[in-house]
């Protein structure tokens, strides 16, 4: 039993050190770059969403160790994507805001690294390992979930937070026109019923 509950606590550290979760500003006409060294068969995931700025778009793409193009996505708010390394060495995924003149994305990403499962041939089966293993995958996609969500909810509070200041300086703006046509429309009405006296 000690050693199945030491081999719980084991995977779930491992898998929990394993996910990083980040928030980058990417400036006008610019690009963010980012690398991960990766040994074949391993698995990257990653997901992004953009938070902040203009459109909620940037570029991505990721290229392999000879700079081939893996996966790529342009002008997108939000993706997700899944490679499984065929080769060893750095894999760079970049995020670029190129084709944005004036304003900067604030871009929320996770990045996941699955390292291939190579079973002990000493070691007996145990189904224990696998409900572990799937429970550790399980508790990654929640991760990536409450990453995106909580990107979803910033957004759309920003969103909010900008509605409801135009919406109050239009309303002020509307009334101080009202006041200045009321003020207009007194003194012009006080003139036409003045009553001009002859001396």
């Amino acid at each position: 039993m000690f050693n199945k509950l030491t081999l719980l606590a084991v995977t779930l550290l491992v898998t929990l050190q394993s996910v990083a979760a980040f928030n980058v500003i990417v400036p006008a006409g610019e690009r963010r770059c980012f690398f991960e060294t990766l040994e074949k068969n391993d698995n990257i995931h990653l997901t992004f969403q953009v938070g902040e700025g203009g459109h909620l778009d940037v570029d991505f793409w990721i290229t392999d160790p000879n700079e081939t193009l893996v996966d790529d996505a342009t002008k997108g708010a939000s993706g997700t994507f899944h490679h499984e390394a065929k080769i060893n060495g750095k894999y760079e995924y970049c995020f670029s805001n190129a084709f944005s003149t004036v304003t900067d994305k604030t871009v929320g990403f996770n990045v996941f690294i699955a390292k291939p499962y190579k079973p002990d041939p000493t070691h007996k089966a145990d189904p224990l390992e696998a409900d572990i293993r799937e429970l550790a995958a399980g508790i990654q996609e929640i991760r990536n979930e409450q990453e995106y969500t909580l990107a979803r909810e910033r957004t759309h509070r920003n969103t909010a937070e900008s509605t409801n200041s135009r919406v109050v300086w239009w309303s002020l703006f509307q009334s101080g026109i009202l006041f200045l046509v009321c003020v207009f429309q007194i003194t012009y009405l006080k003139r036409f019923f003045e009553v001009k006296r002859v001396v």
